[in-house]
């Protein structure tokens, strides 16, 4: 996620860092290489017969105006929601570990085992994201759980699944023991159902991508209309041509970008949620809660960049 400030004054025109256009350059420039051949053509060498009138850029500019629209829309929407499971997961962790610490009683004889609880709460935090990026969660898993039990819980196909059996056992085993009141234990049951909801909702979104056709089509038809602007301008802009082709196709570029990478919200690129930091401040908070000294620091951007 950029974090950068807003730019005041004239810096919004000439700041790259945030800007979507690193992504766009090559068809930027094409196009604006294509816009400056066809004025210098026009102009002086190879004037045209014919030319295309702005009246089918208009109809076609508008029609495809609205299904950027839509789509970024609809992108925007996957990106929203995507935080909003990231915010509930942070609150059912937080109540998790609260209920684990002040409902489940300690044991009478033996190792205080709800540290170990709120333990593999983190880990079911730390495995989400690497479940939802595609990582390996075996080095946090190790950090967190120990060496053994990491490694025996790394080999499952759903390692945040198997993370929330192991809450689940461990719930259970208290209930078993009297240590959780029965009354009691439906609430904790409410939060572990919580972390279930936001796992299967993050696997939906991150499972279930717009359709490829309909994001093919509206490639190409931005492609095809921003190749076919220089045509239909240079009649009526002259050697202002480039630079009015140059403005129509970054806004048309950058919106077709901007709306593929905030699509799939649990990525790395910029504008992609930042899990590493949500992971961390998550495990921060429980081990505060825990009260223990040794908690991670808070994750810093890197170049206007928070992961």
């Amino acid at each position: 996620m950029i974090v950068l400030n807003t730019p005041n004054g004239f810096d919004v025109l000439f700041r790259l860092r945030g800007s979507i256009v690193q992504f766009i350059l090559r068809p930027l420039l094409l196009t604006t290489a294509l816009a400056t051949l066809v004025t210098v053509l026009h102009a002086s060498v190879l004037p045209f017969g014919t030319s295309l009138t702005v009246t089918p850029l208009s109809l076609l500019g508008l029609t495809l105006a609205i299904f950027l629209g839509f789509r970024n829309n609809a992108s925007y929407a996957r990106f929203w929601e995507g935080r909003t499971l990231w915010g509930e997961l942070l609150i059912s962790a937080r109540t998790l570990t609260r209920q684990i610490l002040n409902t489940v009683a300690a044991p009478a004889q033996g190792a205080d085992d709800r540290p170990a609880l709120v333990h593999t709460t983190i880990a079911f935090v730390h495995a989400l994201r690497h479940h939802l990026r595609g990582g390996d969660p075996l080095p946090d898993l190790e950090r967190i759980l120990g060496g053994e039990r990491a490694a025996r819980t790394a080999l499952a196909h759903n390692v945040p699944l198997a993370l929330l059996q192991q809450l689940g056992d461990g719930i259970h085993a208290a209930r078993r023991d009297g240590r959780l009141e029965p009354m009691l234990a439906t609430s904790v049951e409410t939060s572990l159902v919580s972390l279930g909801h936001v796992l299967g909702a993050c696997e939906r979104i991150r499972n279930t991508p717009i359709p490829y056709p309909y994001r093919l089509l509206l490639h190409r038809t931005v492609h095809v209309y921003c190749l076919m602007l220089p045509f239909g301008l240079v009649d009526s802009v002259g050697w202002l041509t480039p630079l009015v082709v140059l403005v129509l196709a970054y806004t048309f570029f950058g919106l077709d970008a901007l709306g593929e990478q905030i699509e799939e919200p649990f990525g790395e690129l910029p504008n992609d949620l930042p899990l590493t930091a949500i992971s961390t401040t998550i495990e921060a908070d429980l081990r505060e809660l825990l009260g223990e000294r040794e908690r991670p620091a808070a994750v810093r951007p890197v170049d206007g960049v928070l992961l």
